[in-house]
């Protein structure tokens, strides 16, 4: 039996006010290639106190990124890596700031700019040939696991699927949670519920290890304190809870996989472009069947918060659409091996899958 061994995350930095000691950080990186650096931001900030203190200099690059429609394309990514190579070289390294999408465009960035071909050709399991620059996340919202997952998930023209290789994590993190108190409310409750939903699925298949029970209980009793605890809501103390419960999360899910809910939630992303968070939350909304205890808690959470997950969703689709994205979701075959089984093939077929999306 051969067992995963995982790189990831070369130095952390936490704390409230950290992000401060981000130019420290990179200066001594700065020599490396051309000498400049790539800043990936949500453009949620650019108008904001964060954009003002970026520590960019004279030579670097600047990217207000929009991730607030769609999930991270393939051509996305290669036309930023064209763009960057043919005006100033290879940067010294590049950073990402904001949530999931501008952190996975980041790691996936600074594999492209060292890999020759469109970011189409590595998607999937070690197909990366070369090492990238050096990489920085900087999380602004809690949840996605992004900030120290082996995978940068990108959507392409035939296949929602991420680079996923020893070289895709992070060599540093920035984690201040001063950064998360902006978040808008619904979008805080679906990217803190993809932390909660992946420690469901990593505890509730087959893969489940004490590596993985380690960092995912953990990481679930933090979600229970910020979403359902006496002081739950967004304020500074959870968002301190949910950044380490997002960190941890990511880590238990290292040693572990997601499952049912990650499988249908990407096809319904590849279809409709719906964001990671949200779509997460629709469809794990149906599938009580599945996670019973987890299904029972997170509608309390809902409740709770006054969230609205979208429903009846399904009325509207057209045959062609639901085909589409249950062919997505049964080609995810690691995701069902792990919820169901090795024999997962016997029980899951495509008819199947178009139930559970003809539920939401």
């Amino acid at each position: 039996m051969m067992y995963k061994n995982i790189r990831n995350i070369d130095k952390i930095v936490y704390g409230t006010g950290s992000f401060n000691q981000l130019d420290d950080i990179l200066k001594p990186i700065r020599t490396d290639n051309k000498n400049y650096f790539i800043f990936l931001v949500d453009d949620y900030f650019e108008d904001k106190k964060l954009s003002e203190k970026l520590p960019a200099k004279t030579a670097d690059l600047v990217y207000f990124i929009d991730a607030s429609h769609e999930e991270p394309k393939t051509d996305q990514v290669d036309q930023l890596r064209d763009e960057i190579l043919g005006g100033k070289g290879l940067p010294s390294g590049i950073v990402g700031i904001g949530g999931g999408s501008v952190m996975d465009i980041a790691k996936a960035l600074s594999l492209m700019v060292t890999n020759k071909g469109s970011s189409t050709l590595y998607q999937g399991l070690n197909l990366i040939r070369k090492p990238g620059v050096y990489s920085c996340g900087v999380p602004t919202i809690s949840g996605t696991g992004a900030e120290c997952s082996t995978t940068a998930v990108l959507t392409g023209p035939e296949k929602k699927l991420g680079l996923k290789c020893e070289w895709t994590p992070f060599n540093q993190l920035v984690l201040d949670p001063e950064l998360t108190l902006t978040v808008p409310k619904n979008q805080w409750f679906y990217t803190g519920m993809d932390c909660y939903i992946h420690c469901i699925e990593s505890e509730s298949g087959r893969l489940y290890n004490d590596f993985s029970k380690a960092y995912g209980d953990q990481a679930i009793t933090l979600c229970r304190q910020v979403f359902l605890g006496k002081n739950s809501g967004l304020n500074i103390k959870n968002s301190e809870k949910l950044m380490v419960a997002s960190l941890f999360g990511g880590l238990s899910l290292s040693y572990s996989e997601v499952g049912i809910c990650h499988a249908l939630s990407y096809g319904l992303s590849y279809v409709f472009g719906t964001r990671h968070g949200i779509a997460n939350c629709i469809t794990f909304n149906q599938l009580a069947d599945y996670y019973p205890q987890g299904v029972k808690e997170f509608k309390q959470m809902v409740e709770k918060h006054h969230i609205d997950i979208p429903l009846n969703l399904a009325k509207d689709w057209s045959a062609e659409q639901v085909t589409k994205m249950a062919e997505i979701a049964y080609a995810l075959s690691h995701m069902w091996d792990h919820a169901i089984g090795k024999n997962w093939k016997e029980k899951v077929s495509l008819d199947m899958i178009k139930e559970l999306y003809y539920r939401m």
